[in-house]
């Protein structure tokens, strides 16, 4: 069987969504007897763009012009171009501050003799390109990746995820964090995928994953508001992985 020739880039991110898949040591020989890892400037050297790939797997947000002519030049040369983790498919911690002035917020960090330099509101890829497949996850879960792998060496994308995490969680029969411990677990409002791993730890859901489509976000913050959480608090919380919550 062809190997699957691959491209895996990171734009603003932390690069943990690539590490995910560095740390899968016990299958990377199996993998490499599966892809051909073409361009990967975290992990091989030299980096360069040549040829065709099957797939490009992009992790992070756009926020530098360079950022987004090799996004182009990626979809430009790949079949499939996948968004992996959070900040690729909503924006996720990068974009928390934007609608602020991004002059402001590097003196803020930087202080006064911050260097100008051009950069625009953190975005999502779909923002730009056309994205043929999400893996959500801050970062993703190791299986997630070895599945998508899997499945692209037989021709085939991930299938998407359309159920939130409490959802796995009850799967798991977990006690309720919200409802019955009531503790602010945003597993009703998040993706689904991660089989509950923060909740079956009795650890609230944090919503790392984006929202779960059709979130019912009026209908959750009506039971946050019993369980005595501020409506701020709650989309706070939820701001930092998606900043589109209130809109």
């Amino acid at each position: 069987m062809k190997r699957l020739r691959l491209a895996i880039a990171g734009l603003t991110a932390c690069s943990g969504c690539q590490l995910s898949l560095l740390n899968c040591e016990d299958e990377l020989p199996e993998l490499l007897n599966q892809c051909e890892f073409s361009f990967f400037p975290l992990a091989c050297s030299p980096a360069e763009l040549a040829g065709e790939y099957d797939a490009a797997l992009v992790e992070g947000c756009l926020s530098m012009p360079h950022e987004r002519e090799l996004l182009l030049e990626l979809r430009r040369r790949s079949r499939y171009l996948i968004a992996v983790g959070t900040c690729a498919v909503w924006g996720g911690v990068a974009a928390i501050r934007n609608g602020e002035d991004r002059g402001e917020l590097r003196r803020q960090v930087y202080g006064q003799n911050a260097v100008a330099c051009e950069m625009s509101e953190p975005a999502p890829l779909r923002n730009v390109v056309t994205v043929d497949a999400d893996i959500a996850g801050c970062p993703p879960e190791k299986e997630e990746l070895l599945r998508l792998l899997t499945g692209l060496s037989r021709g085939a994308l991930p299938v998407t995820v359309d159920y939130s995490v409490c959802t796995e969680c009850r799967m798991r029969e977990n006690l309720c964090l919200l409802t019955e411990r009531s503790e602010l677990c945003l597993g009703p409002l998040t993706l689904g995928g991660c089989r509950a791993r923060c909740p079956s730890l009795s650890v609230p859901c944090e919503g790392c994953r984006g929202p779960v489509p059709e979130a019912n976000l009026k209908e959750a913050v009506e039971i946050y508001a019993q369980k005595g959480f501020d409506l701020k608090v709650v989309l706070g919380r939820l701001h930092r992985f998606w900043p589109g919550w209130n809109q």
